[in-house]
């Protein structure tokens, strides 16, 4: 029996792949790296790596042929057309190994970094802020139906003792499950309602899109809401960003979304500080461009959350 190196790295590399997205399950860190969403398709990834290992490492020791051994047209083994694996290393078969392994290495060796305000500094935070585009979707469109909004928002304000879909708490506690497009729809007719806006993790992403459609329908109307402090050179003293990061997959799509907030106190804090704070949504403009902004009544520093990401609600087509 021969061990066969290249074919035992392989198989090393396949349960290294498997042992990484397991250990990312197990201390919870797969969130920081994908929507929650998709958790049990990363599982099963894990399992086929597993697999593949098994089905490897059954090519890693081959049965040492006698020297004597006669090459033919029809023998496999004499076919040198084709990589088996036992061919000596080159450059380009190098690159391709470091390529592989690489995201094992920075998997294993360096701890899950969260996005930060560094991060919404290249994205260009505020250009994506002030430049808001609401997107239709067709689940939304009769979230308000006329006849409803005539009843409960004259002159763009809505009767707080009004509410006679409440939102059922049930959606609230198992946030990850899709819901149904009526259910939505109750979110969405809850968001207008409400004199008192709580902006919590879960309705944040569908509230901010509807809020961005036509603000001045929310100037006036509280809102409390959390994020990490973000600030750029063009910024007023008593001004910052309160920021989240929207997550649609995976964090290669992370998207930059919060909004501009006024006090006093703005100019002591430091950028990725992670703040809870109670306000008043008034309109401005920054750059030429009509956006809200959050008059801060009261606020208190908070530790970064243990999922710092937003997630979009899944709404069912059918």
């Amino acid at each position: 029996m021969q061990l066969q190196f290249q074919q035992a790295a392989r198989a090393l590399i396949l349960l290294a792949f498997s042992a990484l997205i397991f250990k990312l399950h197990f201390t919870g860190e797969i969130t920081k790296f994908i929507n929650p969403k998709y958790e049990s398709l990363s599982q099963v990834a894990s399992v086929i790596f597993l697999i593949l290992f098994f089905i490897q490492i059954t090519r890693t020791w081959k049965v040492k042929k006698s020297s004597y051994h006669h090459c033919d047209q029809h023998d496999h083994d004499c076919d040198h057309n084709h990589d088996h694996g036992d061919s000596s290393f080159n450059t380009k078969k190098l690159i391709s190994y470091f390529i592989i392994v690489f995201p094992l290495l920075t998997g294993f060796l360096l701890p899950a970094k969260v996005l930060d305000a560094s991060i919404a500094n290249k994205k260009g935070a505020m250009l994506a802020l002030s430049n808001q585009k609401p997107k239709e979707d067709k689940n939304k469109e009769n979230s308000n139906p006329p006849e409803e909004m005539e009843e409960s928002n004259i002159n763009g304000q809505a009767d707080p003792s009004i509410d006679d879909n409440p939102v059922d708490p049930a959606l609230l506690e198992n946030q990850q499950e899709e819901i149904s497009e009526e259910e939505y729809n109750q979110l969405i007719q809850q968001l207008e309602q409400n004199q008192n806006i709580e902006m919590n993790d879960y309705v944040y992403a569908a509230y901010y899109e509807e809020m961005s459609k036509d603000i001045n329908k929310f100037k006036g109307r509280k809102i409390e809401l959390k994020g990490f402090v973000y600030k750029e050179d063009g910024f007023a003293q008593n001004q910052l960003v309160i920021s989240r990061f929207l997550i649609t997959h995976c964090v290669a799509d992370a998207s930059i979304i919060g909004f501009l907030s006024e006090f006093s106190e703005a100019s002591s804090l430091d950028k990725d500080t992670w703040i809870k704070a109670n306000g008043v949504i008034e309109i401005t403009t920054y750059n030429g461009t009509e956006l809200p902004v959050i008059k801060i009544t009261d606020w208190e520093k908070i530790s970064e959350p243990y999922e710092p990401y937003l997630y979009p609600i899944s709404v069912k087509i059918l």
